[in-house]
Order: C-alpha cells, then structure tokens, then sequence
C-alpha cells in the first residue's frame, strides 16, 4: 500500500511538472486561460500529492485506521496548497517598495484578478501595461485579497485536519509548520 501511495505521488508529480513545463515553453503561454481550479488541480499535482501521500503512507506504516490516514492527507494537502499560494502571493505582499520581486501570470493572485476583470479586459491589460504596472494592477485588485482568503482557508483545512489527532507534541509542531509557512507581514 505505501509503495502504491508514493508511486502514485510521484507519478502526479512528474504529470504536474510536465504540464507546467509544456506550458510554460509554448510561445504564447501568457494567453493561457488556466482558471483558479486549474490551478488547484496543478498545484495538486506538482507540489501538493506528494507531500499529502507522504503524511497518508506514514499513518499506514504506523497501522493507523483509514480515518485517520485520510485525515493525515488532507493535512498535507492543504497545508501544501496554503505554502504554494503563499508563496505565489509573495510579490504582491512584500513590504520592500523598492525591489519589484518577479511574479508569474500564472500565480494565483493574478489568476484570480484575471477571473474578476474577465478574460478580454485581462488580455488587452497584459497587451497595454508594463511588468510593473501590471503588478500593481494585480495588488490593487480583488486577486490579492482572495488569494490571501483561499491561503488562509487551506491552513485553516490542514488545521483543521490536525485536529482530528489526540492532542500531542507532534501535532502542535504539525500546526506550527503550519503557522509558520502561512504567515503574511
């Protein structure tokens, strides 16, 4: 079984590597119109599958029900999903003024504000604005926010997972981690 667990896991991760490298080599990627659930699915994939499988594998080696395995992976999960969209909101929250850190189009943020603008308001924006501009576009419009929200909805998920396990020193590091990948300045 835990053989199954990481091989799968690992094979969800080259899919979601693979895909963001298809993407991301193809000539005109910007107007790709990937969607926050898209995103979730990717994100999944690359970043989230193997380390929920990891926490789901670990329970089964310790003979735990599978209540308490599936608990184990979605602590993972979200908490992975919380650190990747925490990760991709970097950029717009950095309090540093005076270094513009690079962002991605597909980050979830400007996802986000792509699905708010509409996709033709966003393309013409892409088209008319330059990188820095568009990164302000982006923190002043609702992406930034939500994204914050759905960070904050994925920790408190993975939290919430944690807590289906007996009070202990390992869960309150477990919810630590989790604390400590999500926090905004």
């Amino acid at each position: 079984q835990v053989v199954e667990l990481i091989s799968s896991a690992i094979g969800d991760l080259v899919q979601g590597i693979y895909y963001e490298n298809s993407k991301s080599s193809e000539e005109n990627c910007l107007t790709d119109d990937i969607g926050i659930s898209r995103w979730k699915e990717q994100v999944f994939l690359s970043h989230s599958a193997l380390l929920a499988k990891s926490c789901q594998a670990a329970m089964e080696l310790a003979k735990h029900s599978a209540e308490i395995q599936d608990m184990a992976f979605q602590y993972g999960k979200h908490m992975s999903m919380s650190h990747k969209l925490h990760s991709d909101l970097q950029p717009f929250v950095k309090e540093s003024s005076s270094d513009t850190m690079a962002f991605s189009l597909n980050s979830a943020p400007a996802i986000l504000h792509q699905e708010f603008l509409g996709r033709e308001t966003w393309l013409k924006q892409i088209r008319e604005v330059k990188y820095n501009t568009l990164q302000e576009a982006i923190k002043a419009g609702k992406g930034v926010t939500s994204a914050i929200d759905l960070c904050c909805c994925h920790r408190n998920r993975a939290l919430a997972a944690l807590e289906r396990f007996p009070p202990s020193e390992a869960r309150d590091a477990l919810a630590n981690i989790v604390y400590a990948v999500t926090r905004f300045p």
